[in-house]
């Protein structure tokens, strides 16, 4: 990890509590152009963030709030909804208030530039990267990736089971883990089920005669369909009164890996609203070139190749030079 993290990792770390502690600390930390982090506390009428450092306040003018304030790319909003949540900045001075009191001028944009040049700009698709949930839309999920810059996890790529909402998976504030899928426009398109694990890794954890729980996620004329995991499902038999979104009791009739077919019959069903908890990872590295989701004797093969994507940039990058 290259030092740049989602907002919200730094605040309670030693390096970070040091540069707080003193004025001749938050001076070196200027000198420096030390990343750091503090609450913010207020946005003023002019927008302006007010930041608390301990020892004395910070501002954030409204222009240095975020990429792209300045410029009118980006709405206020992206500063207003920061109040009592922590921020990261660099320090560009210090100033007397109408008070008289010192306070530190602070940067996010400058920050958030950092990050984009000397982090986000070298990465390439496929390398796994940290992410904190920020909000969450019909279409898919939004993650921080560094500083508070933002990208997309589309809701096709949340996991192979379907779902309705990205609210299944992520609450607001969760940290997971993402996967670089490619990039488009200057932006980051982030990937997740990679990290999810295979249909033989999925399947692994159920065995045929068992009853386990399980929630539907689709109901069509031939059966439904029951997530086991979030990458993994299998078909039940139709049973009247079901629908979408309950919680069942299925009982495992047959695995078939060559199909990627689990049979189910269902036991009961009942509503219940689940919080989602932390994913669970099966692939610990920080980069994969390539992902088969689908086992090797499948009849259907379902494969993520990132290397493929990552040439593809690189061709795109050299024509635009």
């Amino acid at each position: 990890m290259t030092g740049f993290y989602p907002e919200g990792k730094l605040i309670g770390t030693e390096d970070n509590l040091y540069f707080m502690q003193s004025l001749s600390a938050l001076n070196d930390a200027y000198h420096q152009g030390k990343i750091l982090e503090a609450k913010a506390i207020v946005c003023d009428c002019s927008h302006n963030l007010i930041v608390d450092l301990g020892i004395m306040k910070g501002i954030i003018p409204r222009e240095e709030g975020a990429i792209g304030i300045r410029e009118g790319r980006v709405r206020d909003i992206a500063v207003i909804s920061r109040v009592n949540r922590p921020v990261c900045f660099v320090i560009t001075g210090f100033r007397k208030n109408e008070n008289g009191r010192t306070v530190a001028v602070l940067s996010r944009r400058i920050a958030q530039e950092k990050c984009r040049r000397e982090y986000i700009n070298t990465l390439v698709p496929g390398d796994i990267i940290p992410a904190k949930i920020t909000h969450l839309d019909s279409f898919g999920a939004f993650a921080d990736i560094g500083c508070g810059i933002v990208s997309l996890i589309p809701i096709d790529s949340i996991s192979v089971s379907r779902i309705d909402h990205p609210r299944e998976r992520f609450m607001v504030g969760m940290d997971i883990k993402a996967v670089v899928r490619s990039f488009e426009n200057g932006r980051i398109n982030l990937s997740h089920k990679e990290l999810l694990g295979t249909w033989e890794e999925n399947a692994a954890k159920f065995s045929i005669g068992e009853t386990v729980g399980g929630i539907i996620r689709s109901v069509e004329d031939y059966g439904a369909f029951i997530e086991l995991s979030p990458n993994l499902a299998g078909l039940a038999e139709m049973k009247d009164n079901i629908y979408v979104g309950q919680q069942a009791s299925v009982y495992i009739k047959n695995i078939i890996p060559s199909r990627m077919k689990i049979k189910l019959i269902i036991i009961d069903t009942f509503d219940y609203e689940q919080i989602p908890d932390g994913p669970e990872y099966y692939f610990s590295g920080d980069h994969m070139d390539y992902f088969r989701y689908s086992p090797d004797d499948s009849e259907k093969i379902i494969e993520t190749d990132f290397q493929s994507a990552a040439n593809d940039n690189t061709l795109l990058m050299q024509k635009c030079l």
